[in-house]
C-alpha cells in the first residue's frame, strides 16, 4: 500500500507560523492559503519543501513565489468574491488557485505553454471551473474579459503595462512588484492613481 501524505497540517501551520505573524490579517486569505494544496504545485522531488516559506523551481528558469508573498500580493487586491480578476503569469498555478478561491472568475496568462498546460491540468484535478487559460505575452492582457476588477501580475516588471491599467475596470485594484532584478517595490494602482 502507497502511503500519500497528508500536508494539511503543514498548510495550517504555515498560516499560523508564517502569514499571520508577518501581518497577514484577512481571514478568506489565509482561509485560501489553508485549503489550497501548494505540495501539489511544486515538482515531487520538493514537496517536501512545499509549505516552507520560499519560493521553489517549477522548471523553465521560473519559481513559485513563496507563500508570504502570494498571501500579501493576494490580500492586497482585497477581493470579496464577486471579481472578475486577470492574473498575468499563471507559473505553476498556485496563485491562480488562491485567486480562484476568492474571486468570481479568474482570467490567468502564461507565456511559457508548458507551465501553463501543467498548470491547468493540476487545477483542474483539483476541481477549480472558475478559471480561464491562455497562453500569451500578459503586457498586452486579454482584452476578450475585460474590464477586470482585479488585475496581478506575478512577476517583476520595470513599470505598468498600460494596456492592462486600461483593461482596469473603474474603482479596480492592480497589484505588481515594479523594479529591477535586484530591487522591487509592490504597487497597487487604479485606473487612474497609485495606492
Amino acid at each position: 500500500m502507497v502511503h500519500i501524505p497528508d500536508y494539511r497540517l503543514a498548510r495550517e501551520r504555515m498560516a499560523k507560523n508564517q502569514l499571520i505573524p508577518r501581518g497577514i490579517k484577512d481571514h478568506r486569505v489565509l482561509d485560501a492559503m489553508g485549503k489550497v494544496p501548494r505540495d501539489r504545485f511544486v515538482e515531487e522531488a520538493l514537496v517536501n519543501e512545499a509549505y516552507n516559506d520560499h519560493p521553489l523551481p517549477i522548471g523553465h528558469n521560473q519559481t513559485i513565489s513563496q507563500p508570504y508573498i502570494v498571501a500579501l500580493m493576494t490580500e492586497a487586491l482585497e477581493l470579496t468574491g464577486t471579481e472578475m480578476t486577470l492574473e498575468i503569469g499563471t507559473g505553476s498555478g498556485y496563485q491562480t488557485a488562491i485567486l480562484a478561491e476568492l474571486s468570481k472568475r479568474v482570467c490567468t496568462i502564461e507565456r511559457v505553454r508548458p507551465l501553463m498546460v501543467k498548470a491547468r491540468t493540476v487545477l483542474a484535478e483539483l476541481g477549480y471551473n472558475n478559471i480561464l487559460f491562455k497562453a500569451f505575452d500578459g503586457t498586452l492582457g486579454w482584452k476578450e474579459y475585460e474590464p477586470y476588477d482585479a488585475i496581478i501580475i506575478t512577476a517583476g516588471a520595470p513599470k505598468i503595462p498600460q494596456p492592462l491599467l486600461d483593461q482596469l475596470a473603474e474603482g479596480g485594484r492592480l497589484i505588481v512588484p515594479v523594479g529591477n532584478r535586484f530591487s522591487q517595490e509592490l504597487i497597487k494602482a487604479t485606473r487612474n492613481y497609485f495606492i
